[in-house]
């Protein structure tokens, strides 16, 4: 007996560049056939940073309707996830192609130290973009860059701002944020 697995696929993030690998995929027809390929090998679902010409990331919802036009053309079973992601905008801007409605889109629950710049995502943002993903019908992808986002995630569940149960993503490895190190997500390490 084997046990149920899904797989996402992160085509791309915010951050690489074609100077960093040539195969990164950057234009939405790379995008599209890059999470094709992905969803062909067992990928169902798919979180998507759309970029502009000169490959920086983007809220843009042209983009975006661009992208899931597309890949809803050549894949019509993958779940997409829109990235809410702060290299891609500021404040609201970063939630404005969320009126589109993909199956989810990502919801970092808190503000946290990156190597080079602070990720921030104030409550009253979070809020914004829950209520804008409930209005929508879109699930939230919690993720989770530091311990305090999974409590904060919680609270906002308890509020009713995000709905139960949660899709919890922990990302691992950044530096100043969580380190990818196994007894993070060991439950007793909760407190539990």
């Amino acid at each position: 007996m084997s046990d149920p697995c899904i797989i996402t696929v992160a085509i791309t993030g915010s951050v690489p560049r074609k100077e960093h690998n040539p195969a990164v995929p950057t234009t939405i027809a790379e995008q599209v056939e890059a999470t094709a390929e992905a969803h062909a090998a067992g990928a169902s679902v798919v979180h998507v940073h759309v970029r502009q010409d000169d490959q920086t990331p983007t809220s843009d919802p042209v983009r975006f309707a661009e992208f899931l036009a597309a890949i809803r053309e050549r894949c019509p079973d993958i779940i997409v996830q829109f990235s809410t992601g702060g290299r891609s905008g500021v404040g609201a801007e970063r939630g404005g192609m969320l009126p589109l409605g993909p199956e989810m889109a990502s919801l970092a629950t808190g503000s946290c130290n990156f190597p080079t710049r602070v990720y921030e995502n104030s409550p009253e943002l979070i809020e914004s973009l829950a209520r804008s993903m409930a209005e929508h019908g879109i699930k939230p992808e919690i993720e989770i860059f530091d311990l305090a986002m999974l409590y904060n995630a919680i609270d906002f569940a308890e509020a009713g701002l995000i709905r139960v149960p949660l899709h919890v993503q922990f990302v691992l490895g950044v530096k100043n944020a969580l380190p990818a190190r196994r007894e993070i997500l060991a439950w007793r390490s909760f407190g539990a």
